[in-house]
């Protein structure tokens, strides 16, 4: 690289590769120049003194957001199969997936 900010055109034609594609000439010169501004981005952000900040694992409170697995009383089987399109005796009826000969 040029320098710590700036992407050179071989340099967005390396990276290109390594990601197997394949871009025009004037992709990678719209490339390197965004690509460039991000790097600049982050290496202003990388100047930020966060040397009072404690680390932290992520910025959202540690609490569970599963709910309790609290078993319930089982569908009886008329109300399992009540809205089903197709029923025989409490049983689902589907159309069948296997040949006859028993072959998928």
């Amino acid at each position: 690289m040029a320098d710590n900010a700036t992407l050179t055109h071989d340099d967005v034609r390396a990276i290109a590769d390594l990601a197997r594609l394949q871009l025009s000439d004037e992709e990678v010169a719209k490339y390197a120049e965004q690509l460039s501004a991000i790097l600049h981005d982050f290496q202003k952000l990388q100047a930020v003194d966060t040397s009072h900040i404690d680390p932290i694992a992520s910025v959202l409170p540690l609490k569970s957001v599963m709910r309790e697995d609290t078993p319930l009383p089982a569908l009886k089987p008329e109300d399992a199969v009540s809205n089903a399109p197709d029923s025989d005796d409490d049983q689902f009826r589907v159309k069948a997936v296997l040949d006859g000969d028993g072959s998928a």
